[in-house]
């Protein structure tokens, strides 16, 4: 069943956002630590999701002011998730191939959340 009930819904962006998600709960599960750095890894979900979670709310609001103010949350988020993986990688938890794919997928997130903000700033100046 893949209709659509909601905006966001439709948005490049939260899809996008979703997928990140995925992969970043599916690089915990098999985190190659000795102990599992349980609050760690709780962290990086709740940042990974987090993203999606903010451009979702942020959309139901009524203005494009308080729908930026919640794209920027989601990209403070998506930084908070590649520190995490940045930790995790140098602590060999994950694999550099693990790395490389999740920090692409970022990147490609975040020119979107970015694109996303300017389009929706009045004039598109600064705020």
């Amino acid at each position: 069943m893949n209709t659509v009930r909601f905006s966001f819904e439709k948005l490049d962006v939260w899809q996008k956002a979703v997928q990140f998600a995925k992969i970043a709960i599916n690089l915990t599960e098999n985190i190659n630590s000795r102990s599992k750095h349980y609050r760690l890894i709780e962290q990086l979900e709740s940042a990974a999701t987090s993203v999606a979670l903010n451009i979702a709310e942020g959309s139901g609001r009524y203005s494009a002011k308080e729908f930026i103010r919640f794209l920027y949350v989601a990209r403070g988020s998506l930084y908070e998730t590649v520190a995490l993986v940045v930790i995790f990688r140098d602590n060999n938890w994950i694999s550099c191939n693990e790395y490389d794919n999740i920090i692409q997928l970022s990147g490609f997130l975040g020119r979107m959340l970015s694109g996303l903000i300017n389009s929706l700033k009045p004039n598109n100046h600064e705020l």
